[in-house]
């Protein structure tokens, strides 16, 4: 026996064959459950590119509630064949939706794609949430046609290959051939592609060089053998050299210094020190000690924005405050404007006895309610609070939310599932409201029982701060429970469920992770074991109690295996036990718990128990209601043997 969820009822189908006599075919007619079930399947038949499908569906659809979104996918099904002015009525009819921006966005990418440049240049100033990577290259290289300058806006657009697609590496060639990038350019991208495992992005850069695509690939893919060549003669064979080197460093780093040395004297000083920067940035993702040692021999290598910050963080680990000074100054602007460097060259300044550089640094990010800005204010000398709630809200400020359609579509779109789609049309509303009209939307959100959204608005508010909105408590009698009864602080736990889950109560992770404290299958089943829930099921891991009672156990049994520090934990929630034991082990000495956090190999990892402990500092905040030390919270942690864990 199984039990079918309301999105499985409602994709059940009845067939039925109609047949008449002397038939040479049989027509299969499929009725769908219901308006919705009918709705997801034109979802699917335009995503599959099936027109004459979606069109049939989008028919029998003529009075769904969301009509905009039946008109894109039947649209969207035949997308390519689509007359210019179709598409042009469709923008018409919706404009100023969600979904026609995001239609606007897919016109903008065939249009970079078949080089209409004057057609792509009449709708690119209209695509408000211009968020798409290969919109922006392409757009680039529209005015880089025209003869405008603009290498070094490419160059803080072309940060990540995986997303590069067609257009992005057709910017580079545009700009190669117009003069902006020159061959260094190109070898940086590459090296930065081969950093992330783009391999596609590669073969469509390698021919602005003179490197073959066969030689370059055994670079990738067999680097021992064409570093053990060595550096050769000539450019092409001493960049792929360079990537070689930088490949074999993220296997062993220590093989790729011994090849390094036995070539260096074929290297000039420039290319030296990117050898160099190939195997720092590698030896510091793994946390190897000599990594501030190779950094200091990068001087004047070109850096990726991840070697830019990693150059950073490995020299927060060493204490080297020189080095993390010099490597933030270095930076880029689009890089070191960020809160996270911000702050450590403020500390910096102040390790070197400028403290009204330092000063000046906090006070620019002092105001930000996140994690460098919380630390940024205990360095000026003051501790965390809660800020005093605003006028709630009025009925009458709230009931224009109710009543605005874009709300009620994204509440349409989350009911089938389709989150992703939900919180776009959400958001989209939010953009032009000012902070009153925020606040009201997110009660509206929380009278909705939609805490995710409710959290989401208001976070975006900048003086009309309300912290019940931003740190919401739900379940609080069953959560006072489970932590008074372990000695387990009902903040952090708040705090780590606001960045599991959002409070969304069947949430479920890609990775199959279930409920408020998104626990694994085979975790749930071993902490209910341990605990003695010997009648345990999978099916209960979303109830609130279950959920809650096997997540603070889990929670408290690796605090315990983790010395306490909540950092530590906070990491293996996220990561597992095992990896904060070995990132602690090489540790050269004791350090902050920032400088823990802050160099967490796994940008996930990194984000995350930044977040949670951030969060848990202003749960504490409201729930104690007094000042609050995200210092005193992240502790010091410092070096130990690694010792497996029995944890899962």
């Amino acid at each position: 026996m199984f039990r079918l969820n309301r999105f499985a009822i409602a994709f059940a189908t009845v067939a039925v064959v109609l047949s008449a006599p002397g038939a040479h075919a049989q027509k299969r007619v499929v009725n769908y459950a219901n308006d919705d079930a009918a709705f997801l399947a034109l979802r699917d038949a335009s995503r599959s590119g099936d027109a004459a499908k979606a069109e049939e569906l989008a028919a029998r659809l003529s009075g769904y509630s969301i009509p905009s979104y039946v008109d894109y996918y039947r649209l969207k099904a035949r997308f390519l064949a689509t007359p210019e002015q179709e598409i042009r009525d469709y923008l018409n009819r919706y404009a100023g939706t969600a979904i026609a921006d995001r239609l606007r966005n897919d016109w903008l990418l065939e249009l970079g794609r078949s080089r209409n440049w004057a057609l792509f240049d009449e709708q690119y100033p209209q695509f408000e949430l211009n968020d798409d990577t290969q919109v922006k290259c392409y757009a680039l290289m529209s005015r880089a046609l025209r003869g405008k300058s603009v290498a070094e806006e490419a160059r803080g657009v072309l940060v990540s290959p995986n997303n590069y697609g067609e257009a992005c590496p057709a910017l580079i060639s545009t700009l190669v051939g117009n003069g902006q990038f020159s061959a260094g350019d190109v070898w940086m991208q590459i090296r930065m592609a081969a950093d992330s495992g783009s391999v596609s992005t590669i073969r469509r850069l390698v021919g602005l060089t003179d490197a073959s695509e066969s030689t370059l690939m055994q670079a990738i893919e067999k680097p021992a053998a064409v570093v053990a060549r060595g550096a050769g003669s000539g450019r092409a064979a001493r960049e792929t050299f360079l990537v070689a080197l930088g490949r074999l460093a993220k296997a062993n780093p220590s093989q790729a210094v011994s090849a390094l040395l036995e070539s260096d004297d074929k290297l000039s000083k420039p290319e030296l020190a990117i050898a160099w920067s190939q195997i720092a940035l590698q030896s510091s993702l793994k946390l190897a000690p000599d990594a501030p040692v190779y950094w200091h021999r990068t001087a004047g290598a070109p850096l990726s924005p991840e070697g830019h910050h990693w150059k950073v963080r490995a020299a927060l680990r060493a204490g080297d405050w020189k080095l993390v000074r010099s490597a933030i100054e270095a930076m880029p602007t689009y890089v070191k404007n960020d809160p996270t460097w911000v702050y450590w060259l403020g500390r910096a300044y102040k390790a070197e006895g400028k403290q009204d550089d330092a000063t000046a640094q906090f006070l620019t990010i002092v105001s930000q309610t996140n994690f460098y800005g919380q630390l940024a204010m205990e360095e000026l000398g003051q501790k965390i609070i809660a800020p005093a709630r605003p006028q709630p809200v009025t009925p009458e400020e709230i009931a224009p939310m109710a009543e605005n359609q874009g709300f009620r579509d994204a509440f349409k779109l989350i009911d089938l599932n389709m989150r992703f789609e939900g919180y776009r049309e959400w958001n989209w509303q939010l953009r032009r409201m000012n902070e009153r009209q925020l606040l009201a939307a997110a009660e509206y959100a929380r009278q909705k029982s939609a805490l995710d959204r409710m959290v989401n608005t208001s976070d975006r508010t900048k003086v009309e701060v309300d912290f019940t909105q931003r740190f919401p408590s739900p379940f609080r009698d069953v959560m006072q429970t489970a932590t008074q009864n372990l000695g387990l602080d009902m903040a952090w736990v708040y705090g780590l469920i606001r960045q599991e889950s959002r409070f969304i109560l069947n949430a479920r992770s890609h990775v199959g992770a279930s409920g408020l404290m998104q626990l694994m299958p085979a975790t749930a089943k071993w902490v209910a074991r341990k605990i003695g829930m010997n009648n345990f099921t999978q099916a209960e891991v979303n109830d609130i109690n279950t959920n809650i009672l096997l997540g603070t156990n889990y929670l408290n049994m690796v605090l315990g295996e983790l010395d306490g520090s909540q950092a530590m934990a906070t990491a293996a929630y996220n990561a597992g036990p095992g990896r904060p034991r070995a990132w602690r082990s090489t540790l050269p000495s004791t350090v902050e718990g920032a400088v823990f956090a802050e160099s967490i190999p796994f940008s996930e990892t990194r984000d995350y128990v930044k977040k949670v402990l951030s969060n848990a500092t202003y749960y504490a905040a409201l729930f104690e209601g007094k000042p609050q030390s995200l210092k005193a919270r992240l502790g010091m942690v410092g070096p130990k043997e690694f010792v497996p864990s029995e944890l899962p």
